[in-house]
């Protein structure tokens, strides 16, 4: 799934744009050990964590697209490490549970 398809599908807006990242699954979790250990390369992160250590795993875990929910502000220091590692930022006014069921049609990362 394209990052466009992404945005459109939860509501949001790309704060970050990256015109080639996309997600072949998804994971949610707002805990980062978390996601370091389950979520798949490819994969979209559902997360209300808008902060710089976000992009540090997405980047050690291949993750190149964020959906931070709540609609929640990415801070600058987050978005200049998203833009220079590559990582794309969507923000959505819907919750997780609502951004994942927004986002089913992707199947969910196992590693």
């Amino acid at each position: 799934m394209d990052l466009e398809e992404i945005r459109e599908k939860v509501g949001g807006t790309i704060e970050v744009n990256v015109p080639e990242a996309s997600a072949a699954c998804a994971y949610a979790s707002d805990l980062l050990s978390d996601v370091m250990g389950h979520a798949g390369e490819e994969s979209v992160l559902i997360t209300i964590q808008n902060h710089l250590n976000t992009i540090a795993v997405c980047t050690l875990v291949g993750i190149e697209v964020i959906v931070i929910c709540h609609a929640r502000p990415v801070p600058d220091d987050m978005r200049e490490a998203a833009a220079r590692e590559g990582v794309a930022i969507v923000v959505t006014p819907l919750s997780q549970y609502a951004a994942s069921i927004a986002l089913a049609s992707l199947p969910p990362c196992t590693r």
